[in-house]
C-alpha cells in the first residue's frame, strides 16, 4: 500500500523518520510531504521519499485558512495524491485539515493524530477553530492519541456529547517509539540508590521544561534531609532560564550530548525528572527508562497514563514544587519495587511493535 504522510514537523526531529523507515521495512511505500516556512530548521537529512516545501511564510501562521490554501495548492501541484491508498496526518488541525481537503478532492481515506499543539494551542486557545477540529475528527477513518491523558482531555472538554460515542470508537492510543539504540544497549548494572541521590533531566533548556520547579522540589527534599543533586543536559533555548538554573549549587549543567554519552549519563543517575508544562509525549522518559531510571512526569500531558500510576514513576503537577518533591520522594521510598519494572516497560516503545498497530489500521481502512 502507498501511504502519503502529511507532516509539518517531520524535519524537526528524527522521530517520524524512524517510523516511516520501519513502515518501509514491512512493505509500505511512503511519501512524506513537509510544508514549512524554513527548510534550514531541519535537524535531519530527509530520505529521498520526502518532499520538503517552503510553501508559506512564517507570518502566514496567523491566518489558518490562508496558510492552508497555500499548503493544499502546493501539495496538489507536487504530488499525485490520488495514487495513494491512505493519507496520514500528524497533527489534527494543520496537517489534518490538509488531509481532509485532499481526501475530499481525491476520494482517499485519511487518518489523523492529535498532539500537544492541537490540545494546548488550537483547542484551548483558538476557540473559533474548535468546530474545524471536530469536523476533521468526524471525517477521519481513525484518530490517534499519544496517551489516554490527551484523549480524555479532548473528549471531556471539546467533543460535543452528540458526537462522543461515534468519535470515541475511532480512537487508538499509540505512543511514539524510540531509537533501537536504546534497546540494543541495556544497562550492565542495576540502578542502585546511593548518596547523593542523583536526578537527571535531558532535553531543551527552556521555560516549558520547568527545570526551575524541579530545583525548588530538590530544595524541599534537601530540607527534609535528602542528599540530592540534579544534572541538566541539553541545548540552551532560553538564556534567561539558563542563567537562573545554573546558579543552583546542587545542579550541574552539561551541553547536549550524543546518545552514546547520554546513555552513560543515565546509567550514573537514579531518577529522571521532567515536569513539563506541556508535552506531546516526551521520548526522553522512555529513553531514560531503557537504562533503568524511574521517571517523574507531568500530570495530564502526553506521557501520563501510559502506565499504571507508580509502576514506572509518578505524575506530578507542573505548577507545584511540593508535588514534584512528593513524586520524587515516593520513588525513593519505593525504589526497589519500581526499578525492576522500568526496562521491560520501555520495550513497549519499540517501533517494530508500534508500526504493527499502524499496519493493522491501514489495512482495515
Amino acid at each position: 500500500m502507498k501511504i502519503l504522510h502529511i507532516n509539518g514537523n517531520y524535519i524537526l526531529t528524527s522521530l517520524h523518520q524512524l517510523m516511516t523507515e520501519e513502515l518501509t521495512r514491512i512493505g509500505y511505500t511512503n511519501k512524506v510531504y513537509v510544508p514549512t516556512y524554513n527548510k534550514n530548521l531541519s535537524v535531519i537529512k530527509p530520505n529521498d521519499n520526502v518532499v520538503v516545501s517552503e510553501c508559506f511564510k512564517k507570518i502566514d501562521r496567523l491566518w489558518f485558512g490562508y496558510k492552508q490554501r497555500k499548503i493544499i495548492n502546493d501539495v496538489t501541484a507536487k504530488i499525485d495524491c490520488a495514487s495513494y491508498g491512505c493519507i496520514h496526518a500528524y497533527t489534527l488541525f494543520t496537517d489534518g485539515n490538509t488531509a481532509m481537503e485532499l481526501s475530499k478532492k481525491y476520494d482517499v481515506p485519511f487518518v489523523v493524530a492529535v498532539r500537544n499543539v492541537d490540545v494546548n494551542v488550537f483547542f484551548e486557545k483558538m476557540i473559533h477553530l474548535r468546530s474545524k477540529g471536530i469536523k476533521i475528527m468526524q471525517k477521519a477513518k481513525a484518530i490517534f492519541f499519544l496517551s489516554e491523558a490527551y484523549r480524555k482531555q479532548v473528549f471531556q472538554k471539546y467533543v460535543p456529547r452528540k458526537y462522543y460515542n461515534t468519535l470515541l470508537k475511532k480512537t487508538h492510543i499509540i505512543p511514539n517509539g524510540i531509537d533501537d539504540f536504546w534497546f540494543e544497549n541495556p544497562p550492565t548494572e542495576e540502578n542502585k540508590l546511593d548518596k547523593p541521590i542523583k536526578l537527571i533531566y535531558a532535553g531543551r533548556i527552556d521555560r516549558n521544561k520547568n527545570i526551575l520547579t524541579t530545583q525548588k522540589a530538590m530544595a524541599i527534599l534537601r530540607e527534609k534531609g535528602y542528599d540530592v543533586s540534579l544534572t541538566v543536559v541539553g541545548k540552551v533555548a532560553d538564556d534567561k532560564v539558563f542563567s537562573e538554573i545554573k546558579v543552583d549549587p546542587y545542579t550541574e549543567c552539561l551541553p547536549a550530548q550524543p546518545k552514546e554519552q547520554l546513555l552513560e549519563l543515565y546509567r550514573k543517575h537514579n531518577i529522571f525528572v521532567m515536569p513539563s508544562f506541556t508535552e506531546s509525549f516526551g521520548l526522553v522518559y522512555a529513553e531514560a527508562m531503557s537504562q533503568g531510571l524511574p521517571v517523574v512526569y507531568s500530570e495530564g500531558q502526553g506521557f501520563d497514563a501510559q502506565f499504571p500510576e507508580g509502576m514506572v514513576g509518578y505524575h506530578v503537577s507542573a505548577h507545584d514544587a511540593q508535588d514534584v518533591a512528593d513524586g520524587i520522594e515516593k520513588i525513593i521510598n519505593r525504589f526497589s519495587q519500581i526499578t525492576p519494572n522500568v526496562i521491560s516497560a520501555a520495550r513497549s516503545f519499540n517501533w517494530e511493535e508500534i508500526t504493527k498497530r499502524y499496519d493493522a489500521i491501514y489495512s482495515a481502512i
